[in-house]
């Protein structure tokens, strides 16, 4: 597995990029020698952020990770992305799906609400291209990015649909009504 590091108002320390490629080495047995990862490490203030992302056929294993330490932030990244692998690798076994089908990158936009001006601001809006896949598909791209819900354009009918979690364990789907 390459690791492709990044800083963002960072140094990029011998024993930082040390600690990253150790963690994610661990994360080798899941991989072929060709996947690349994502890192970006970052400082804000006071929070150490890192920020793993890793295609994989089609999907993207994603994590986002902040802390007072960047050490920690280091060890928790390495643990939500194998859990998440493990999650993704389960659930292609008991679906029996081929990964392949299922399109590159997403992100949805972001919204916020303002209390004090009652007015909503848009602070984060992402742009991204749509490929067709079925439900269940999209409900297990959702998972494996963490969100809560997923835009994706139906492939039986070329519509624009959204899967949500549910509570139970369970997954919504809403479709367009013209």
């Amino acid at each position: 597995m390459k690791i492709i590091i990044t800083g963002r108002n960072i140094e990029l320390t011998d024993g930082l990029k040390a600690a990253v490629e150790d963690k994610l080495s661990k994360l080798e047995k899941f991989f072929n020698d060709d996947q690349i990862a994502n890192v970006t490490l970052s400082v804000e203030k006071e929070r150490q952020k890192i920020e793993v992302t890793i295609p994989v056929k089609g999907q993207i294993i994603r994590s986002e990770q902040v802390s007072n330490d960047m050490y920690v932030s280091i060890d928790l990244v390495e643990e939500v992305i194998e859990r998440q692998l493990k999650k993704y690798r389960h659930k292609l076994i008991t679906k029996q799906q081929e990964a392949g089908e299922i399109f590159r990158e997403e992100f949805i936009s972001e919204s916020e609400y303002d209390d004090e001006d009652n007015e909503v601001k848009i602070i984060r809006s992402k742009r991204f291209g749509i490929k067709p896949m079925y439900p269940e598909d999209a409900c297990i791209q959702m998972e494996l990015l963490g969100h809560d819900f997923f835009v994706f354009r139906n492939a039986q009918t070329d519509e624009v649909n959204v899967v949500y979690k549910r509570r139970g364990n369970t997954y919504g789907l809403i479709e367009p009504e013209f």
